[in-house]
């Protein structure tokens, strides 16, 4: 079986009807941000599909415009934290944060594969994806950049940017708990147990309090700004308002979401590094490390030549695709998670920018780096950047994704404008 065939089988295994899997056993309920992309997959084989994904995952939109990161649609003790420990009360249940917002930008390059057929599925869930973004601006962009309550809202759950952010957690009291992440995948590709107390004890903050958003980011014991969501944040605010013309929609609110978003950029730009960085902002300092979350102002048209020459200073150390952390920093762990490997959905992110700004020369590079890790190695959820070894859970929907939208050697034909 070929690896394009091979990529939609991973797919429709996944495939809960209505929703997708990142991948059995590790990853059992849907995820936010993976279901954007696994739309964006769905779109190169089944458009109905991909638009009944973005219909399942706005569902379960709260009364107040977020979008959680995690909907458990069915029990399964095989994952910890589970729906009783997040304790939302709401139905499906959920969790109590949100993640990424990248559903407006995959909106969008799933319409633009078939404009006339998407137009009434698109005007579906435009109203949703119009109450995430103002959710996100009223309240969580209320120090300027987009800002997190728990890293596990960021999506790049264990990178070095949240350690400063983390110290300040005290995790001593969570209590006993049994992980099941370490029983799916090899323990030390996963965050440590530290890490993982801490993690706890901010989910317990969040029923303390009963969900109330404001009152975790005022009083929370973990807030940082994000470059990594400030740049999707950015980016799909721009699309969501390419989306909302097409439709006859007024975007004057979109588009102000947007310039006070943009005017912020400057608040997460650190001198010392030359690069954007993580902010812890219970105290204002920067997390000193060149992350992932940083190189994704490519997405949103914020680079800069400073930026360039940090890109390729960390790429050009490595040899399949971007990784996820700095390879010249002490924190760098080549398969731990996000401390250091390489993201295929990530990877194709950047190039979205690349291919904008016209270099794309490294937009075929950074394809090439991903589609040679995948073709050695499988559909992993992320890899060693220097060996390409497969690292996390197998079988996994948004690398399948990106291979038929961006990887694959078809990308040309099934990738869409961006």
């Amino acid at each position: 079986m070929d690896l394009t065939e091979r990529a939609r089988q991973i797919l429709r295994q996944n495939d809960k009807g209505g929703y997708t899997l990142p991948t059995h056993g590790l990853y059992p309920y849907q995820w936010n941000w993976d279901s954007a992309f696994a739309a964006w997959g769905f779109a190169t084989f089944d458009m109905p599909r991909a638009w009944d994904e973005f219909d399942t995952l706005l569902a379960s939109q709260w009364d107040d415009g977020m979008v959680p990161h995690i909907i458990f649609h069915q029990p399964d003790p095989s994952y910890f934290p589970g729906p009783d420990v997040w304790a939302t009360g709401q139905s499906p249940a959920t969790s109590g944060i949100s993640q990424p917002p990248v559903a407006a930008t995959m909106a969008r390059l799933v319409w633009e594969m078939d404009k006339d057929a998407s137009h009434d599925r698109l005007a579906a869930i435009y109203p949703k994806l119009l109450a995430w973004h103002r959710w996100w601006h009223d309240v969580r962009c209320t120090h300027g950049p987009a800002a997190i309550i728990h890293p596990w809202e960021s999506g790049r759950d264990n990178c070095p940017d949240w350690d400063i952010g983390m110290a300040g957690v005290d995790g001593s009291n969570v209590g006993e708990y049994t992980r099941r992440d370490t029983g799916h995948v090899d323990p030390s590709m996963r965050p440590q147990k530290e890490q993982y107390d801490k993690y706890i004890t901010m989910v317990q903050f969040g029923v303390s309090v009963g969900w109330d958003q404001a009152r975790i980011v005022a009083e929370g014991p973990f807030l940082m700004a994000d470059p990594g969501i400030t740049f999707i944040l950015l980016r799909a605010h721009e699309d969501l308002i390419i989306l909302g013309q097409a439709l006859g929609e007024d975007t004057a609110e979109i588009a102000k979401w947007a310039a006070t978003l943009r005017a912020s950029l400057s608040d997460i730009w650190n001198p010392a590094i030359g690069a954007y960085d993580a902010k812890n902002l219970r105290d204002g300092q920067f997390a000193n490390v060149l992350g992932s979350g940083a190189l994704l102002a490519y997405v949103a048209d914020a680079g800069n030549p400073t930026l360039d020459d940090q890109l390729m200073r960390v790429w050009d150390a490595v040899t399949y695709g971007v990784p996820s952390a700095d390879p010249h920093h002490d924190t760098f762990d080549t398969r731990r998670y996000w401390r250091g490997p390489s993201w295929p959905f990530l990877n194709a992110l950047i190039a979205v920018g690349f291919r904008e700004m016209g270099r794309h020369d490294l937009d075929a590079r950074l394809r090439r780096e991903t589609a040679a890790a995948i073709a050695k190695n499988g559909f992993a959820e992320y890899f060693d950047p220097h060996d390409a070894t497969a690292c996390g859970g197998m079988d996994f929907t948004w690398t399948a994704a990106i291979w038929l939208t961006w990887a694959g050697p078809e990308h040309d034909q099934t990738r869409g404008a961006a």
